[in-house]
């Protein structure tokens, strides 16, 4: 960042993120360019809320003026728009940490998914939140006039910028704490300067905004308007969670998401209810449409605003919401919590305890709603914050049940990894006789798709679930049964298909595994210690091995997972099963010459068929070439 000062007024340069954002906000969203609005507004309610709140602890910061309200005012010679609050205001560091920089984590991944097409950012925009920024798609020069509550008397900050790569910052003086917003318009956007217009775009946007935002009455004369010097309210100010369902418009949940959730689109799907008993509270909670760009680090937060009747409390309130939904956005507001509530409080609150527990009710509620009556939009969902729901198998066991109905896995009935089923729907195409729930795991779909360990269940027509994702793993290891129906892997144990063999087949087994006993003993010998065991297998009809986990051991995918994230797994060997039809195996029975190289290329090739890494690649090529060169002779 540079700096370049003329006596108090500095020149910082812009975060290099910050002016990759302006231009592509500039050119991308233009389209929707009334949102600037929306963003601004919502930015100064939130900076009453906050001094609402440390101002429950330090009332002198209210400065004799305790009441909070958001006020518009343009001039037309001037062709400028002012947006100010009395709000909490900004002190010098918090100006350029809040207009200069963007301290999101993920910063730069995210721009690295820009596209381009103006469109397709548009919405990544939207997730990664619009703010502040957004003026300039109105105006070629922003000023802003702030002073912190409690700060020294008069000392405030302008910070000023044309949407460049600078912005200047100087000490200037300040009466009156909070912050002013003046934007310079661009050509062409005169239509801004007029009452009606601001009034329109503010009871399309900002209707629920809790404080009142104020703008000089307007008066018609003999067919002009006249802008008087009586103010006037113009939105509802008040809080929409408070009011009766049926007097809330779709429009209006619509608009109060975008504004709680820093959001550009419209939510998915909400729930809004009022809770009385023992706990009074009421909640009013979205599903978003899309996920924000940092959905997966477990340390970002920005989900859920809490309230005690009616007065904000805190943002991110981790402690309303379980982590696996963490993608939920909107409010809480609480009858019966102190005002000054801290987060140490709420971790060891019975009542916070009960209201997390009845969110999350209410969430999976509507979840298994949408899931029942509105495929589409699930699928949607689903193909949005689906892994990060997984989470819950294993972190909710109070709701695991409920979770699990709601999980969709990809599966041998489908043939992309995009149509996923239900454990429902996949119990619904058991065989006859069928007792279990079939899964395999793997590092991708193809792995899991063309896993050999599907080969006698794709003979018998058996369906079974595909899983890829690095949170299967978690997934299976809580959730083993559903709906009376125990979830086994079929890379792991013996394979027992209960009624689904016949007894001549488990005769025919048990006969080649007499037959065959000197050769597997020969290739245990000769692998020593890189396997338990070796056995005759069924579960295979066209691979000549494979390799399986005994039945409390760790899974070959899960130790990989662990071994990549710089976790110890805990060391087993694996089984080797042999196909006693293959003419691999077959030839084995009276190989001597090459039997320790041919039983080391039958090992190294079901390691790399299940995603496993060779130790020795350039060995395993070496016994390839020599066998190859040794058939050929």
């Amino acid at each position: 960042m540079t700096d370049t000062t003329t006596a108090s007024r500095e020149t910082l340069g812009f975060q290099t993120e910050v002016k990759q954002l302006l231009q592509l906000m500039i050119h991308s969203l233009y389209s929707n360019r009334e949102i600037f609005l929306r963003e601004l507004v919502s930015n100064a309610s939130d900076a009453c809320d906050k001094l609402r709140f440390e101002a429950l602890h330090n009332n002198a910061l209210y400065e004799d003026d305790s009441d909070l309200a958001i006020r518009i005012s343009f001039d037309k010679d001037a062709r400028t728009l002012t947006i100010a609050d009395n709000g909490i205001g900004m002190s010098r560091d918090e100006v350029i940490a809040n207009l200069g920089t963007i301290a999101k984590s993920g910063t730069r991944e995210f721009f690295g998914k820009l596209s381009g097409d103006q469109q397709k950012d548009a919405h990544l925009i939207g997730q990664f939140g619009v703010g502040f920024y957004s003026a300039f798609i109105v105006a070629d020069k922003v000023s802003v006039l702030t002073r912190r509550a409690g700060e020294k008397s008069d000392q405030g900050v302008r910070w000023e910028s044309d949407g460049g790569g600078e912005f200047s910052i100087e000490m200037v003086d300040k009466a009156a704490r909070g912050t002013e917003i003046t934007l310079h318009l661009r050509e062409g956007q005169d239509d801004l300067l007029a009452s009606y217009k601001l009034r329109e775009i503010i009871k399309k946007y900002s209707n629920h905004i809790v404080q009142p935002i104020v703008m000089k009455k307007e008066e018609w004369k003999e067919g002009k308007s006249e802008v008087t010097n009586e103010d006037e309210t113009v939105n509802q100010a008040s809080a929409l969670w408070t009011r009766a369902k049926n007097e809330i418009s779709e429009e209006e949940y619509q608009e109060f998401y975008k504004h709680v959730g820093h959001d550009y689109d419209a939510p998915l799907a909400w729930t809004h209810a009022r809770v009385e008993g023992r706990q009074e509270y009421t909640q009013l909670l979205y599903v978003p449409q899309r996920a924000p760009f940092d959905l997966y680090d477990r340390s970002s937060r920005h989900g859920i605003k809490l309230y005690v009747r009616r007065v904000f409390i805190m943002d991110d309130a981790e402690q309303l919401m379980p982590q696996y939904l963490r993608f939920i956005r909107g409010v809480v507001d609480s009858a019966d919590l102190p005002l000054n509530v801290s987060r140490e409080i709420l971790q060891e609150s019975k009542d916070i305890e009960a209201i997390r527990k009845g969110c999350t009710s209410k969430v999976l509620a509507l979840l298994a709603d949408l899931a029942e009556n509105d495929a589409e939009k699930y699928a949607k969902f689903w193909g949005e914050f689906g892994r990060v729901l997984k989470e819950g198998a294993g972190e909710d066991f109070a709701n695991k049940d409920k979770i699990a109905a709601l999980l969709r896995f990809a599966s041998t009935h489908a043939d992309t990894p995009d149509e996923t089923v239900s454990l429902k729907d996949y119990i619904s195409r058991m065989k006859d006789g069928q007792e279990k729930i079939y899964y395999v795991t793997a590092e991708t779909f193809n792995a899991a798709k063309n896993s050999p360990h599907l080969e006698v269940f794709r003979k018998k027509g058996i369906e079974v679930l595909l899983l890829s994702e690095r949170v299967d793993e978690w997934v299976v290891g809580s959730l083993t049964e559903f709906d009376g129906k125990e979830l086994v892997s079929v890379a792991k144990g013996g394979l027992d298909l209960g009624k689904l063999e016949d007894e001549a087949e488990k005769q025919e087994q048990e006969k080649q595994a007499d037959a065959f006993k000197e050769l597997t003993d020969r290739i245990k010998g000769s692998l020593s210690d890189k396997v338990k065991e070796v056995r005759i297998t069924h579960r295979l009809t066209d691979s000549p091995a494979c390799l399986v986990s005994d039945e409390h051991d760790i899974g070959g995918n899960l130790a990989r997972i662990l071994k990549a994230a710089g976790q110890k797994a805990p060391t087993s060997q694996p089984i080797l099963e042999i196909n006693p039809q293959h003419p691999v195996v077959q030839r084995l029975k009276d190989e001597s010459a090459h039997f320790d190289d041919w039983t080391a290329v039958l090992f190294d090739q079901a390691l790399l068929a299940e995603g496993g890494q060779l130790d020795d690649p350039a060995g395993f090529v070496k016994r390839v070439n020599q066998l190859m060169l040794e058939m050929g002779k």
